[in-house]
């Protein structure tokens, strides 16, 4: 599988996780989002943000759901349920986020 974006093709795996993320920007995250069926707002850029640099910036951190919950809450003042970041992300909020994110595909299994 993989993604045209701006006449470029990026590979992924057969997930559509990016094979490099080092080939991810703002272009290819519309194009995997639009994949996705998610219409970015400002509050999914910041999920998105997060996790990017939760991995690049912290050895390769990703964030499970609760932890996401706790961070972006106290970034938007706001205490947030999991269903808050399911109404952004339907499909597993950390692993479709990731996904947009071009993080590599998490093998954990859930939320908590």
């Amino acid at each position: 599988m993989s993604y045209e974006v701006n006449g470029e093709t990026i590979e992924t795996n057969p997930n559509g996780y990016l094979e490099n993320i080092d080939e991810w920007n703002k272009d290819v995250a519309s194009v995997i989002a639009e994949e996705e069926g998610i219409d970015m707002s400002d509050k999914h850029w910041d999920v998105v943000n997060y996790l990017r640099d939760e991995f690049v910036n912290n050895g390769g951190n990703q964030p499970n759901d609760r932890h996401m919950m706790k961070a972006l809450g106290a970034a938007w003042g706001e205490k947030l349920k999991s269903k808050d970041l399911y109404m952004l992300f339907p499909k597993q909020p950390s692993k479709q986020a990731g996904k947009i994110a071009g993080l590599p595909e998490s093998r954990r299994k859930g939320g908590y």
